[in-house]
């Protein structure tokens, strides 16, 4: 990935010289990422299930629905990302 610029390969702070690792981002679309939290939540939902009485008495089913809001959030961001990757490669395959 080019940026178009240049970027420092050292910093200097003080008395100390800093060097700067070249190295390219892990996940550069956020598929994967977003799989792994939609799934965490997920499972925090399905973990919580079993203590539903309790969550209940203590007024704490908003946990439940919370995990249940951010699974679903996640899969509208799943989406997002894979059509901005389709469309980052189909740009790319064209020019």
């Amino acid at each position: 990935m080019d940026l178009g610029d240049e970027q420092p390969t050292t910093h200097e702070i003080g008395n100390r010289t800093y060097i700067v690792a070249q190295v390219e981002p892990l996940d550069v679309d956020g598929v994967r990422t977003t799989e792994v939290g939609t799934a965490l939540w997920l499972v925090a939902f399905v973990a919580l299930l079993p203590f539903w009485g309790t969550l209940e008495e203590n007024g704490r089913t908003w946990w439940l629905w919370t995990c249940l809001a951010g699974f679903g959030l996640g899969l509208c961001g799943l989406e997002y990302c894979r059509r901005r990757r389709k469309e980052r490669a189909a740009q790319r395959a064209a020019g």
